[in-house]
């Protein structure tokens, strides 16, 4: 039986929210994992993933401001409408499902479908969108470490959610 080939990183790293890999395509980051421990870590490959990795330790560090890194996702024109809207979220602030898609003319489980698959966390800030009691989930997880991730996302722009 065939293995499945672990995705190649351009870079894997720890942050203050946990060991991070990141995929570019060009100069632009295309996809960033929230990893465990079992990912050993891996040396930016070329200057543009060196200068993706610095823009989001330097957001970690300081979350007043999104990554001023070159975005190349793919997907539907209802996720890129999604996904921008979660970049004009300021840090600090938080909506519901609900209350962004009423801004976006949709229902909330299509806004919550698309922050499911977001390909670029921290860059689009989906854990700045929560239900309307609780945390929710985060990354395609209802609980666990990312959940954990999250909060401490969260917690770090001054968001306390119980």
């Amino acid at each position: 039986m065939m293995q499945a080939k672990a995705p190649l990183f351009d870079a894997v790293f720890d942050s203050p929210v946990g060991r991070l890999g990141i995929v570019l395509e060009g100069d632009a980051l295309r996809r960033l994992s929230f990893l465990d421990r079992r990912t050993g870590t891996r040396s930016a490959g070329n200057a543009a993933a060196g200068r993706v990795q610095q823009a989001i330790l330097a957001y970690l560090a300081a979350p007043e401001t999104l990554p001023a890194v070159p975005l190349a996702v793919a997907g539907t024109p209802f996720q890129q409408r999604v996904w921008a809207a979660l970049q004009a979220i300021p840090a600090g602030q938080v909506l519901t499902y609900g209350e962004l898609a009423a801004q976006l003319h949709s229902g909330a489980r299509a806004v919550g479908n698309a922050c499911r698959r977001n390909p670029t966390p921290l860059a689009v800030p989906c854990h700045r969108v929560v239900p309307s009691k609780g945390i929710g989930g985060f990354a395609g997880h209802s609980s666990g470490r990312l959940v954990a991730v999250k909060r401490r996302l969260l917690a770090r722009e001054g968001v306390e959610i119980r």
